[in-house]
């Protein structure tokens, strides 16, 4: 829900319709604040569940450094599902985005500054087997 790296940080759950942008909480990762808090001193992470579908003003961008110099990709995507991955990994970055060509990008490769829409959190279980076969699921990603 929010990486290990944002644990100590102040957050709040995501909600449909927020306007999130990718942010440097300068803790060794990067995550999601809500854009109406941009200038706020105090950066609260915006935490986002397994399963939540996040459309992007524009194309999807991640860092990506080689030995010298950093460039930028631009994917052809501007439309992704949060996930999280290598979960058994415990000091491991966790929260990624899957892109509708299966492509998994850790959110801590997503250059800073850009803005997303909540479009739809994950369903809620309707009863216990549901739950389970959610927190399995969870587990596994």
């Amino acid at each position: 829900m929010c990486d290990f790296s944002l644990q100590h940080i102040a957050s709040r759950p995501a909600k449909v319709g927020d306007k999130l942008v990718t942010t440097n909480f300068n803790t060794g990762t990067n995550g999601f604040m809500s854009a109406d808090t941009l200038r706020d001193e105090t950066k609260v992470a915006v935490c986002v569940m397994p399963g939540t579908e996040l459309a992007f003003e524009y194309r999807i961008a991640t860092r990506q450094f080689s030995y010298f110099l950093g460039h930028v990709n631009e994917r052809a995507s501007k439309v992704a599902r949060f996930t999280q991955v290598d979960k058994h990994i415990m000091h491991a970055h966790h929260d990624a985005l899957e892109l509708p060509d299966g492509e998994v990008i850790l959110l801590t490769r997503l250059c800073e500054g850009q803005t997303a829409t909540v479009l739809q959190l994950p369903a809620e279980p309707k009863n216990e087997a549901e739950a389970e076969a959610q927190r399995h699921a969870e587990f596994v990603g």
